[in-house]
């Protein structure tokens, strides 16, 4: 039993791209399912693919390489809120993320979204983890 499944999720993609591998497969949830979609949106990964065909259902992620350096889009997957502290920012503490460079994903009352839109949106919001 996991008792954090997004880290389990950004472990999984941690270790396929130290790994150099094509694609991952990743038990699916709601919330995994629109972080693999806010990473797509920001071209962190190639393409994905949501399996339903079991119970629980797999989230296949085709992983982004540079084909000249053979370099991952993803450099570092950081959790910020874990169960344990959990880690919320109001609109006028939204963080940087590689000063501007990174995203900061953000679970909010209109998504899972990026902090840029998130600003844009007006809202604040739980932060999930940074991705750069």
């Amino acid at each position: 039993m996991h008792s954090d499944p997004i880290a389990d999720y950004l472990t999984r993609l941690r270790n396929a791209i130290k790994a150099h591998h094509r694609v991952v497969e990743i038990p699916a949830s709601n919330i995994k399912k629109e972080i693999t979609k806010v990473l797509y949106e920001k071209g962190y990964i190639q393409s994905y693919k949501f399996d339903d065909s079991s119970v629980q259902g797999t989230i296949k992620i085709a992983l982004k390489y540079d084909p000249a350096t053979k370099q991952s889009a993803i450099v570092k997957l950081e959790r910020i809120s874990k169960p344990g502290l959990r880690k919320y920012v109001h609109l006028d503490e939204m963080p940087r993320v590689l000063n501007g460079y990174g995203v900061a994903i953000l679970s909010t009352s209109k998504g899972v979204i990026t902090d840029k839109e998130a600003k844009g949106l007006n809202v604040g919001g739980e932060v999930l983890c940074y991705v750069y």
